[in-house]
């Protein structure tokens, strides 16, 4: 059994460290853009008169990085070689994302948008391996060239995590002789609305609340869809809206995948943000475990070290030791998914993808409130990065699942209930 990394792996690390240095923070510290990521970061990332949408001057400035990111090799490392990437594997991903998280705030890698120097786009894999030929043919170009960008409306206002209760609907309905559908429903948190192209809306078309069968996913473009309301979060600027369709038609073929699997494209999408959020949580908790160390060793209150004290000592210990554990059950998690087929994760495995998630989630808000105790007031001010850190990935023990659902993952699979378990319980009659 190999615990150290692939020398490929660690000379690739190397190498974005090296762009970093060279491209990326150059551009950082240009025109104040430094701005972005001090203590007025919120302020200026937030157009508060624009309903609290990001400005246009953070948006530039993160479309003008993944660009250089992109023409040096970086931004499509995850992609098919097909689809212009390299193939970069979840196992490749999950440390790449744990080792940028860990350096901190910055304009190589700024999670609350998931931007990032080496992207993370889910819909890439996920629609090459649901897309239907004609399919691909239609939308595969727009999609890789960026002129279509598609936001994700699974959510609802009355269901979250219940998405198999959702009430919106897509009914056949045909329109001056030409067959297609008709929906209406609402969606919430449609991330990315503000410069979308087209919608995947979930949809029931056959089937009763609480079947996972049933449920289509279409492609509507955004003009054609209502932004009722931006909401404001936690961690501003927002750019999550509640959407509503209201007898909006669409061609019989506007969908991807197959007409009532399109759950199937839902669960690649979830799995592949929760196990790379989780790498992304561990680096940051890292990060904020590190920065408390140095700081303890630095700070002299009283005439010694703060860290003399083992009130400094032990939770930083706690932390540190469940870091190295996650970190091992992530990266195998990670090497597994890439060891079977993308469709079979959901079967086999989103157990243990669950128990990386949620445990990352938690680990990083401790470890960001532990910073924060330990910097003192310093800590709590926005003059130190803790405070958005928190913020930041306090979302993810809700979003892509909530730690109540991933739990109760873990439970069916442990219980027999669902997954590899499943058939020895019932052999036993249990």
């Amino acid at each position: 059994m190999q615990f150290d990394l692939p020398p490929e792996l660690t000379a690739y690390l190397a190498e974005l460290d090296a762009f970093i240095e060279a491209e990326i923070k150059p551009l950082q510290a240009k025109d104040d853009n430094e701005r972005f990521f001090d203590h007025r970061r919120e302020w200026a990332r937030t157009d508060f008169d624009r309903d609290g949408l990001p400005r246009h001057e953070w948006e530039a400035l993160l479309d003008e990085a993944k660009a250089i990111a992109d023409a040096a090799g970086h931004y499509r490392f995850a992609w098919p070689l097909e689809m212009g990437g390299k193939a970069g594997s979840q196992l490749w991903m999950a440390v790449i994302r744990e080792h940028l998280a860990s350096k901190g705030l910055g304009l190589f890698n700024d999670l609350q948008n998931e931007h990032s120097i080496v992207g993370n786009n889910p819909f890439v894999l996920m629609f090459k391996e649901f897309a239907t030929p004609a399919q691909y043919a239609r939308d595969g170009e727009a999609l890789l060239t960026g002129r279509m960008k598609t936001a994700f409306g699974l959510t609802e206002p009355n269901h979250g995590s219940d998405a198999t209760f959702m009430e919106t609907t897509a009914v056949p309905h045909e329109r001056n002789g030409e067959p297609g559908w008709l929906l209406n429903g609402e969606k919430m948190w449609t991330t990315g609305m503000h410069v979308a192209t087209d919608v995947m809306i979930f949809a029931r078309t056959s089937g009763k609340d609480g079947d996972a069968s049933g449920i289509t996913c279409f492609i509507v473009p955004a003009s054609q869809v209502k932004i009722e309301e931006w909401l404001w979060t936690f961690n501003m600027p927002t750019d999550h809206p509640r959407i509503s369709l209201t007898d909006v038609w669409l061609p019989r073929d506007a969908y991807w995948g197959e007409i009532d699997k399109g759950l199937g494209l839902g669960q690649s999408f979830v799995h592949q943000n929760r196990i790379r959020q989780a790498a992304s949580s561990l680096g940051a908790a890292v990060f904020c475990i590190e920065e408390s160390v140095k700081y303890a060793r630095a700070r002299k209150p009283f005439g010694k070290p703060l860290s003399d004290n083992q009130a400094i000592q032990f939770p930083l210990v706690e932390l540190a030791t469940q870091a190295e554990m996650l970190r091992l059950l992530i990266r195998k998690t990670a090497w597994q998914m890439d060891g079977m087929d993308h469709k079979r994760i959901e079967k086999d495995l989103s157990d243990k993808v669950s128990m990386c998630n949620y445990w990352a989630n938690r680990l990083v808000c401790e470890a960001a409130d532990r910073a924060m105790q330990v910097h003192g007031g310093i800590g709590y001010s926005r003059h130190k990065p803790f405070e958005h850190i928190y913020r930041h990935h306090r979302r993810y023990r809700i979003t892509e699942g909530a730690e109540e659902i991933q739990m109760r993952k873990v439970a069916a699979f442990l219980f027999g209930y669902m997954g590899p378990r499943k058939a020895a319980f019932t052999q036993a009659g249990l």
